[in-house]
């Protein structure tokens, strides 16, 4: 394996990067960030790349001319043909020696042989604890994208649209603009720069929120830019924009490109390569935030269904919550500061204390495969055999080969399901399990949990010594795992 292939780039400021307020374009960011994740991709793979797509990017700050922006891009995970590149976005104040997180970023990249019919890119050394933590969430983050559009397109079909006599007509907000892909605008490929079309898609939908809103609008977020196909220099882009919803403080603007050649600019026919909706805020002359009006559609046919933002985030609740739920336990159970509190055995208890938050981890030696133990301890309909505490959790399934198994659990509220005074309700922030592969036989299960205060009392008796709880269902766990796991051998054997 090789280290993780790095680059890093430093831009100056200039007045010809920003905008009207003297602040760096949104559109030249895009670019320099996507420039700088391609190299590394590159760099690690010894060919020729292009870009797959860019996750959710959020723009915590922003520059301003006379400012440095420093870019520095990871590879954290090769697959087989594809890699995503962590690219990370400071900035940097001479004057004033200040230093800001702008933006932090997931671009997807595949590679483009040349004369090569198979490839299959080498895996990524792993030389820090961090590079192990972004390695594994890698392999989730790739799920959730390669579901964004079946899940989307399920949602937009499924949606439904609300009139609203008091709210304003998405008319006005319609934007489409026509750019010819010259040499300047394409990368090493011949193709379309993607850099290039994401500042071009940021450049309509700016116009768009501007028309609702008569301000600057600035982009605060982007959701996942997604490149269907590629472009050439001669090709006609096509790009429609218009406002989907609002949000009080906030505007949501779809935005599709599609392409043409010459044969099918004359015939009518085009292609879709790329589609995204952008978040926008916009401030008056103090700088407060505007408040945006309610808008409703006012025609049949539209590039995008009036309530797309609802959609957006109705598809990061449902899609996300898993991704959500194994970034939390697997960045807690990856952070050092765990301290021992009891052993007894092949049971150790750990603590970790940060802002005023107590987590606890119990890990157990247990003498069974790794993904057997993921097996049963994920069939939730087993775990009454040892743990009298809970009755049912969500399951997250497993990530690739070599990873570490994980189980992770959250409280949920259901209106179908009201409290009873036969049950002991308590909440659950992160909990969960990790399982280690340590032999062919052998794993290590750590059960991890973020205390609330409704566990509180149950976990305080423990740390004290005074109860031995954690450790008789810890105990039974492993009893539980390495007797079923005995079945299941003799039933093959």
């Amino acid at each position: 394996m090789e280290s993780p292939a790095q680059v890093h780039m430093c831009q100056a400021v200039f007045p010809a990067h920003a905008n009207h307020r003297g602040e760096l374009s949104a559109g030249q960011l895009l670019k320099w960030l996507d420039t700088t994740a391609c190299l590394a991709a590159e760099k690690h793979a010894g060919m020729s790349c292009v870009t797959a797509s860019v996750d959710d990017i959020q723009f915590e700050e922003t520059s301003r001319v006379g400012q440095i922006i420093s870019i520095n891009a990871k590879v954290n995970r090769a697959f087989t043909t594809s890699m995503e590149v962590c690219v990370k976005v400071t900035l940097h104040d001479p004057l004033t020696n200040v230093q800001k997180l702008v933006s932090m970023a997931f671009s997807t990249y595949v590679v483009k042989p040349v004369g090569v019919e198979e490839v299959n890119l080498k895996s990524v050394k792993l030389q820090t604890e961090q590079d192990s933590l972004e390695h594994t969430l890698a392999s989730e983050r790739r799920r959730i994208r390669l579901a964004h559009e079946h899940i989307f397109e399920n949602l937009m079909q499924e949606s439904g649209v609300e009139d609203d006599e008091d709210s304003v007509s998405t008319d006005l907000t319609r934007v489409q603009s026509i750019e010819l892909v010259l040499p300047p605008h394409a990368n090493h490929h011949g193709n379309t720069f993607g850099g290039q079309i994401m500042a071009w898609m940021e450049t309509v939908a700016t116009i768009s929120a501007s028309r609702l809103c008569c301000s600057h609008p600035i982009l605060k977020s982007v959701d996942m830019f997604k490149f269907r196909g590629p472009s050439t220099v001669g090709y006609r882009l096509v790009f429609s924009a218009v406002v989907n919803n609002t949000f009080q403080k906030s505007v949501e603007v779809g935005v599709r490109v599609e392409a043409y050649n010459c044969e099918e600019w004359t015939k009518g026919q085009a292609r879709h390569i790329n589609s995204a909706f952008l978040i926008f805020n916009a401030v008056n002359d103090k700088g407060e935030l505007l408040t945006f009006p309610r808008i409703r559609p006012t025609t049949e046919v539209s590039f995008f269904q009036n309530g797309c933002i609802f959609l957006t985030l109705y598809f990061t609740l449902q899609a996300y919550l898993s991704f959500s739920n194994v970034t939390t336990l697997t960045v807690l159970g990856a952070k050092s500061g765990w301290e021992i509190t009891r052993s007894l055995d092949n049971i150790h208890i750990f603590t970790r204390e940060e802002n005023d938050v107590l987590s606890v981890k119990v890990e157990m030696q247990v003498r069974i495969p790794s993904n057997l133990a993921f097996s049963l301890l994920s069939d939730f309909t087993l775990r009454l055999h040892w743990d009298k505490h809970y009755t049912s959790c969500e399951v997250v399934q497993p990530c690739k080969t070599g990873d570490p198994y994980v189980v992770a659990v959250r409280s949920v509220t259901l209106t179908s399901v009201p409290p009873s005074p036969n049950y002991c309700r308590s909440e659950i922030g992160c909990a969960g399990f990790l399982i280690h592969t340590d032999s062919n036989n052998n794993c290590t299960v750590s059960y991890i949990n973020q205390v609330t205060p409704g566990f509180m009392p149950y976990f305080a008796a423990n740390l004290a010594g005074s109860s031995k709880s954690v450790e008789d269902t810890a105990s039974e766990c492993i009893r539980f795992l390495e007797t079923e796991s005995s079945k299941i051998n003799s039933t093959l054997f």
